[in-house]
């Protein structure tokens, strides 16, 4: 998680920063500046999960720095802190995430961190990464990857959700529909597999005779890092998963697994 801190007070700002790292996962990144300038033009292309601004600044104020964040980052959650009250409106028109009051303390930073507007990112290390918590999403290297068919990508979130099992077509036909439908089924693993080799990840869905599964090897997924304990993911989860798929939402692998724990 990387995190940016700005306060044109050395002191105000050391207050921040102690107070962040108390409060957020162990191994974040964190970028403090008493400079509002120097740390837009040094970070122009960081994606900054959490942006922690001052907003009574010189040359530029924290307000306009988050217009300028969030040009290059629309998803950094920007949290505002000062000494007054009269600026709230003006931080929330801009969907800021939080408004902390002078003085910070650890309590009034996890509060706002309990309200994020914007999910933290998990690193990556694959160039297909999945995200099961609310709606179930495929990306390619942070671009979200399109099947032709809507089907296709609800079989991946199946095999997803099954964790590297193999299955085989008798039960991803009962799954995605009530009636025999092997030969449309046959349709989405080509979708599947012509989708992922147009992105060179073809070893990322395995098909064998009658069955198929996904390799976990080879793919980022949130739902997997909250089973490991991963406390990015652990913050993620808001109680949805996969919420656009019935068998999701009412009998997946992963919430039985998380419930029985």
């Amino acid at each position: 998680m990387k995190i940016l801190l700005v306060d044109d007070e050395e002191l105000q700002l050391l207050r921040i920063t102690n107070a962040a790292k108390k409060s957020l996962p162990e191994g974040s990144e964190f970028y403090t500046y008493t400079n509002p300038i120097l740390a837009y033009e040094e970070n122009v292309n960081t994606k900054f999960d959490i942006a922690f601004l001052d907003i009574e600044m010189p040359q530029i104020n924290g307000i306009q720095l988050a217009k300028k964040l969030k040009k290059t980052n629309p998803l950094v959650n920007v949290i505002f802190v000062t000494g007054y009250d009269k600026y709230a409106l003006e931080a929330y028109r801009i969907h800021a995430s939080g408004y902390i009051t002078k003085p910070v303390n650890e309590r009034k930073i996890k509060d706002e961190l309990a309200g994020l507007r914007y999910q933290v990112s998990l690193e990556q290390n694959h160039k297909i990464q999945v995200k099961c918590f609310g709606n179930f999403e495929i990306f390619c290297n942070g671009e979200p990857l399109k099947f032709q068919r809507s089907k296709s990508k609800e079989l991946f979130a199946y095999l997803v959700d099954r964790e590297g099992a193999a299955i085989n077509v008798n039960e991803l036909n009962a799954v995605l529909w009530e009636e025999d439908h092997k030969s449309y089924l046959r349709n989405l693993i080509a979708d599947i597999q012509s989708t992922l080799a147009s992105v060179d990840a073809s070893d990322v869905f395995i098909k064998r005779y009658n069955e198929c599964y996904v390799d976990i090897n080879q793919i980022d997924c949130d739902a997997y890092e909250y089973k490991r304990g991963n406390a990015d993911a652990i913050r993620m989860y808001r109680g949805e998963y996969m919420i656009q798929y019935p068998w999701a939402v009412f009998d997946s692998d992963f919430r039985r697994q998380i419930f029985d724990d």
